[in-house]
């Protein structure tokens, strides 16, 4: 099977489709976009999409949820995956050796603490497209006096050496991946995982209490809301439309929130019903 993703190989997300497809037979399928990411699923290039959908430090990666919606894929799955930050160079280089340090602009802020001194001493910080994709130009370019920071899975892919270990600021950063994939894919996975977790979205008019009463509902119905985010509705003046994470353990009672929530709503969709997914390491 193919399963796209955004980003060059030893992308972080590359090691989220390592840990959720760990003894599957399958091909990574790098993406220059999410865009690029949803279109290789539209048009059969992939089986099945790697995404990110929110970081612990920076919160929700909203394009994305709308891409979600629009493509009419489905959730299987999510992965939660603890960010490791290196910093990384060509082999025998040594830290005195960096003039300058390449990087995505969230992973240079990230990384804040150890790279404020290196800054102060004169070595450049430069923004980049991807994390991996610093390395690759790296290796590929042997280029000397230049690190990037990056996964242990990029130095191992483009032969790079780790200067320092675990540079990132705050060591509880962790990403949510989610697992999207076709109706046919999505059922077929539905029949062997146990479910306790769904992700749907509702349209909600502009009224007074209602999105209380919706929320009172499912606290009765004893079910945990895990996320909730809104965006207006574009085109239709002071509607809104809520994403909604949901965690419980007794399936009837979920399907019985539902149905009573449904006569208070515009519209109702659920995204994917899965099983909940662990937090995992990059080692």
């Amino acid at each position: 099977m193919k399963i796209a993703m955004q980003g060059v190989r030893g992308a972080f997300h590359e090691i989220a489709i390592r840990k959720y497809f760990d003894g599957n037979d399958y091909d990574v399928v790098p993406c220059a976009s999410f865009n690029e990411l949803f279109d290789a699923l539209r048009f059969q290039k992939a089986d099945y999409g790697m995404v990110a959908i929110e970081n612990s430090i920076v919160g929700s990666i909203l394009p994305n949820y709308t891409l979600l919606r629009e493509s009419g894929l489905r959730i299987l799955g999510e992965v939660y995956l603890r960010i490791e930050q290196h910093l990384l160079a060509l082999p025998g280089q040594m830290l005195n050796d960096i003039k300058k340090v390449y990087s995505h602009p969230m992973a240079l802020q990230q990384c804040r603490d150890f790279l404020t001194p290196m800054r102060r001493k004169g070595i450049q910080l430069v923004d980049s497209e991807d994390t991996a994709l610093s390395a690759k130009w790296i290796s590929e370019g042997n280029m000397k006096g230049v690190a990037a920071i990056a996964s242990r899975l990029a130095a191992k892919l483009y032969g790079l050496d780790i200067l320092t270990e675990s540079i990132e600021t705050n060591k509880l950063n962790f990403t949510r991946f989610l697992i999207v994939s076709h109706e046919e894919n999505y059922q077929n996975y539905r029949r062997q995982e146990q479910i306790n977790k769904s992700s749907l979205y509702f349209i909600l008019p502009h009224q007074q209490g209602r999105l209380s009463e919706v929320l009172s509902i499912l606290s009765f119905y004893k079910i945990n809301l895990t996320k909730i985010q809104s965006l207006p509705v574009v085109g239709q003046e002071w509607e809104y439309l809520f994403y909604v994470d949901l965690v419980f353990s007794n399936y009837e009672k979920y399907r019985q929130s539902l149905d009573a929530v449904r006569p208070l709503l515009g519209k109702l969709k659920i995204l994917g019903e899965y099983r909940k997914g662990e937090k995992v390491h990059e080692n």
